[in-house]
């Protein structure tokens, strides 16, 4: 007499990791050099408490976070410079009409959840903030958005990479992108990831509405740029 017995199933086999390289995460940061890319922490392993640590340490470029990857910003001298001297405008025409206040280049903001973003310079409505109060001292990354994102492109500065700055900026409630080109002493002027108005380099950039009455004249401010 043979007695059946119950077949046991075999476990499911493991499904494989895919494969991720060096060029896939550069490439999901934007084609960026890899030199700009933190190895410590591991890409993708960062936590928002690595981004204070090594902002504060300042060992280095200011770092934005993305995807768990600390990314070291892109700014030289004469971006460094164009972006002081846009801030100074913009301070100085807040002095007269108190609507809101001015990030610099190491101001990072949570914008969406797991990407801390720094534009070289932003604007930020009284309106748009809690309270009408800017964030405490105490909250060195504050989970804000800015009205206005202004970037002035640095030479490693892709597109890949502007482009999905831009398409955080827009999903994180950003009203509008103002890019600079030192290069060419131009400007765009996005009102969504890929709706752009060029600007000239004899043009001007309009606050619109959100900064009534703010302009600001590229001839103007290069030539402030190049002043001994």
């Amino acid at each position: 007499m043979t007695t059946a017995t119950a077949s046991i199933p075999a476990a499911p086999a493991t499904p494989p990791r895919p494969r991720s390289t060096l060029a896939d995460l550069l490439r999901r940061l934007g084609d960026i050099p890899a030199d700009r890319v933190r190895s410590d922490p591991a890409p993708g392993h960062a936590t928002l408490e690595d981004l204070i640590w090594a902002n504060e340490t300042r060992d280095a470029q200011i770092c934005e976070w993305v995807d768990g990857t600390l990314v070291e910003k892109a700014m030289g001298f004469q971006e460094s410079r164009l972006a002081m001297l846009i801030g100074h405008l913009l301070l100085d025409f807040l002095e007269a009409n108190d609507v809101g206040t001015v990030s610099g280049p190491d101001g990072v903001m949570e914008i969406l959840p797991n990407i801390g973003r720094a534009p070289d310079v932003g604007f930020i409505a009284w309106a748009s903030l809690p309270g009408g109060k800017p964030p405490p001292r105490e909250d060195k990354v504050p989970a804000v958005v800015p009205d206005l994102a202004i970037e002035v492109l640095s030479a490693s500065n892709t597109p890949a990479e502007m482009a999905r700055k831009r398409d955080e900026y827009f999903r994180a409630g950003v009203k509008r992108v103002w890019e600079i080109d030192p290069e060419s002493r131009s400007a765009n002027v996005f009102t969504g990831p890929d709706a752009l108005t060029p600007v000239p380099a004899d043009g001007t950039l309009d606050g619109e509405t959100i900064l009534p009455g703010f302009a600001l004249s590229l001839r103007d401010l290069f030539a402030r740029a190049d002043r001994r």
